[in-house]
């Protein structure tokens, strides 16, 4: 593997409270795929289109190691509170039809909105699903 594929400039570190139930969402639903994973650690890193998300899970028991956990404050659900990440995708709308028929949370139904970039206006398609610890993710495709 080259150190390429291994990083990006901005990869978010999610805390997760069961690794298992999170990587089922995150690969049987939104179609992201394992880069690498220590499981001994609850730790994976996942990719889908070129977007990158670590999760770690916050309470893992089972590890023989001591866990390093950064955090600034108490951790409550629902963890994404005040945030969510932005992810480009293509095929947005079968994305969206399997997000609905998962059940998964759906936050912001899908829609076509304008956003205007200085004197340009930018158009996009997208919606926004909360994962199993209530992380906005809102996936966009532009027109």
């Amino acid at each position: 593997m080259t150190k390429n594929r291994l990083t990006t400039a901005l990869t978010p570190e999610l805390y997760c409270s069961n690794l298992k139930i999170s990587l089922s969402f995150y690969i049987e639903i939104l179609g992201f795929n394992i880069q690498y994973q220590r499981e001994e650690d609850g730790f994976a890193m996942l990719e889908r289109q070129g977007a990158r998300i670590m999760l770690d899970e916050i309470y893992k028991k089972s590890s023989s190691r001591k866990k390093r956990i950064w955090l600034s404050d108490t951790l409550e659900a629902p963890f994404g509170r005040g945030i969510n990440l932005e992810i480009k995708t293509d095929k947005i709308n079968e994305l969206y039809d399997r997000i609905k028929q998962s059940n998964a949370t759906v936050f912001l139904p899908i829609e076509e909105k304008w956003y205007r970039a200085d004197d340009v206006e930018l158009g996009i398609q997208q919606f926004i699903v909360l994962d199993p610890d209530g992380y906005m993710l809102r996936f966009f495709t532009r027109y």
